[in-house]
């Protein structure tokens, strides 16, 4: 089951796409457009951090997980 949080993420990304839909269908600016659609791509890439952040931590010392935060972001980045 998700957690709280996740599932908050995660119903937001939905909206965000529902809205990015709805200018689609408005035949809204494409830089506006453009805009959301990388709003979106950051927003993902947060929650895909934060599920492997979450799911590694599980398995590592309590000390190590910052540093593992920061080689998953490191990587999701590239």
């Amino acid at each position: 089951m998700l957690d709280a949080d996740l599932s908050k993420r995660i119903n937001r990304l939905i909206g965000q796409l529902k809205g990015i839909e709805k200018m689609v269908e408005q035949k809204r600016e494409c830089h506006e457009v453009l805009q959301q659609i990388s709003a979106v791509k950051k927003a993902i890439d947060g929650l895909s951090k934060e599920i492997v952040v979450s799911d590694i931590c599980r398995l590592i010392p309590d000390a190590d997980t910052k540093r593992v935060s920061q080689m998953v972001e490191r990587a999701i980045n590239l």
